[in-house]
């Protein structure tokens, strides 16, 4: 037999039977990574042997029984037999010759345990996925990274982590019983939806679809169907699945563009699929019991599956599912489809109401249906530049190119209104790109600026740009992290708006109060090493002189402008008060003043970029350079007191208020 086609046939054979023998033997052995093992040193004979004598009669049954005798000589090398080992070993051996004809339903109890124990709970989802394509699928690891458009080595961490983790929790190759089977159930039903997802809607690469793991999810969910017959959520997924799928023909055009379901010709819908699909529902309502939320899901799809055109399709209904299923699976999706059933159903306000309800929701932060729903929406009430900028903020975020190049159509396909001034992007662009600003400050700035592009849309005129809107953003983006991080975001967000002439767009953005902590001033000898170290520059030296001695905040020291000082007396006007200093600040400031006699005390590296000059009250009259900010004043003093600092971190300006 040629080598090719015996390889071919092995292959075929392997995909089918790889996961009744891995279940067989993990039975035997109790640990799926051995038993696995145990099934590839089969495969290999395999490889080696029927190229050469040819495919045997009942190809799965040698590698099962091949499969069987690596397990028979592990268990007798063991050092850890038992009696009841050593009879398990001697019954096997007498089973050389296996018999395909053997009493069907241990088998059967073997791979359902397998599914369950691939699917277990304890293991992270790219885990659990990554292992059932393993072995349940007879995926390579290449084959699962091509699919999954990672690297093999990635795939095959997360396989060989599934198996350890399983080892470590000593989860049992048991069937689940009573309330947990209800559970694991879940997880199975959840796997192998992920599977079919990622295949119906890629989230990455140049197509839109990979048939190949639609294709594995369907298997595996007739599987379950036959192991587990009597679960009607089971049914309700094999159904779900089925119908999505008899929709593939029709979801791209001739150039692999994505279809949208209201322009799909529906005579290119696979009719088999439907059926198959309205039998799985069927057979999931004769086995009862309140609706799951496959089981409702799958009801929706039967719905479009009936109408024979879109302006059929009973949208009311739709709605009313998807209320049903947001009860009882209240996820920001499930939400989002609502959103868009009641579009459709009662007029785009009605489902706009819903979408915008979910701007804030963090989970939906880079989902990119999101705006591509609002887009939809928007443009079925005649707000075309809004519905243009939500396309265009929906292509930015998907990573699929496919869907990126439809998003970006849509959004050509409207015409552009007259741009009032720059673009969120452009302004954060050309703020960034300031000489005065350092790596770090640009780096920090940087983060929070992406953010608010990404979430608010980088095409966005900045005059349309809205309080609220910021809020919003950083509601999903920051609402639940730590004052510290919530502050400088906030602080990066007045910066820009303070440069841009937008003072107002952080006034939605209340400063968070830490954890309570009283800040420790620095010691005399901290103060005594900084005091007489050789390397700040004499503005830095002053200020931070100026604030250790008059125990003032920051940001009134950074406020003073030259015409307020009066050095006699060693004060300086600052609003309504006073803030004085001693004889070390007295003995820097004339340095400091170098002959100028208005503006800002404390001036900034360089002069500001022509496009973006300070009000005169923040420019220096003589130089032409602006105040120092509050954050390269605080970057700085952090990067010199490094050395200082046993954490190594550096310490605030606010560590050189004395103590009381």
């Amino acid at each position: 037999m040629p080598v090719l086609d015996a390889h071919r046939t092995i292959d075929a054979v392997w995909k089918l039977e790889s996961a009744r023998i891995v279940a067989a033997l993990t039975r035997m052995v109790r640990d799926v990574g051995l038993a696995e093992e145990l099934a590839q040193d089969a495969l290999v004979a395999a490889l080696e042997q029927w190229p050469a004598a040819g495919v045997p009669d009942n190809p799965g049954a040698w590698l099962t029984a091949v499969a069987k005798r690596r397990a028979v000589d592990h268990v007798r090398r063991s050092r850890r037999l038992t009696q009841q080992q050593e009879q398990l070993a001697h019954e096997l051996e007498q089973q050389r010759d296996f018999e395909p004809e053997s009493p069907p339903a241990p088998e059967q109890d073997d791979l359902l345990r397998l599914i369950f124990i691939s699917c277990h709970p304890v293991l992270p989802a790219e885990g659990r996925i990554a292992l059932t394509l393993r072995l349940l699928g007879g995926l390579t690891a290449q084959e699962i990274a091509r699919a999954f458009l990672v690297n093999e080595p990635t795939v095959a961490r997360r396989i060989a982590a599934a198996k350890r983790t399983l080892a470590e929790e000593r989860v049992p190759f048991t069937l689940p019983e009573g309330p947990e089977l209800a559970g694991r159930l879940s997880s199975v039903l959840e796997v192998v939806y992920l599977i079919f997802n990622e295949g119906y809607s890629a989230t990455s690469g140049d197509d839109l679809m990979r048939p190949g793991l639609c294709h594995e999810a369907l298997r595996l969910g007739r599987l379950l169907a036959e192991l587990v017959p009597d679960e009607a959520e089971v049914h309700g997924l094999l159904a779900l699945m089925e119908i999505q799928e008899s929709r593939s023909g029709a979801r791209t055009g001739p150039a692999g563009e994505p279809v949208q379901l209201h322009e799909q010709n529906r005579g290119r819908w696979d009719q088999l699929r439907i059926r198959r699909g309205f039998t799985a529902m069927l057979t999931a309502r004769r086995i009862g019991g309140t609706p799951g939320p496959y089981v409702l899901q799958a009801a929706i799809a039967v719905c479009h599956a009936q109408a024979r055109t879109a302006e059929e399709t009973d949208w009311e209904q739709i709605a009313a599912l998807y209320e049903s299923l947001a009860r009882l699976l209240p996820t920001p999706v499930v939400r989002l489809n609502r959103a868009v059933a009641l579009g459709r159903a009662r007029g785009p306000r009605a489902g706009l109401a819903v979408a915008d309800a979910l701007a804030a929701d963090p989970a939906l932060r880079d989902y990119h249906l999101l705006p591509s729903v609002r887009g939809d929406l928007l443009l079925g009430l005649g707000r075309r530049e809004e519905a243009r900028l939500e396309f265009q903020r929906a292509a930015s975020l998907t990573g699929n190119a496919a869907e990126r190049a439809f998003l970006h159509r849509r959004a050509d396909g409207i015409a552009p209104a007259a741009a009032p001034g720059p673009t969120l992007g452009d302004a954060a662009a050309e703020f960034l790109a300031r000489e005065e600003l350092d790596a770090g400050t640009v780096r920090s700035y940087g983060q929070t600026l992406r953010r608010l592009g990404l979430a608010l849309g980088e095409r966005r005129p900045l005059t349309t740009v809205t309080p609220e809107d910021v809020a919003r953003a950083f509601t999903a983006s920051w609402g639940d992290a730590a004052a510290a991080t919530w502050n400088r975001h906030r602080s990066a967000v007045r910066s820009f708006g303070a440069w841009a002439g937008a003072d107002s767009l952080a006034d939605g953005l209340a400063r968070r109060a830490g954890p309570g902590r009283r800040t420790e001033p620095l010691g005399p000898d901290q103060l005594a090493a900084l005091w007489s170290s050789p390397g700040p520059a004499s503005r830095e030296l002053a200020l931070w002189r100026l604030l250790h001695e008059s125990a003032a905040a920051v940001r009134v020291v950074l406020a003073l402008n030259v015409e307020d000082l009066d050095l006699e007396d060693r004060r300086a006007r600052a609003g309504d008060g006073w803030v004085s200093w001693r004889a070390g600040t007295a003995r820097l400031l004339p340095g400091l003043l170098a002959g100028r006699s208005a503006g800002p005390l404390f001036l900034a590296d360089r002069r500001p970029g022509p496009a973006r000059t300070p009000g005169p009250a923040d420019l220096c009259p003589h130089t032409g350079r602006g105040r120092l900010s509050y954050e390269r004043a605080e970057y700085l003093f952090k990067r010199f007191t490094r050395e200082l600092d046993p954490a190594g971190e550096g310490f605030t300006l606010g560590r050189l208020k004395p103590g009381s």
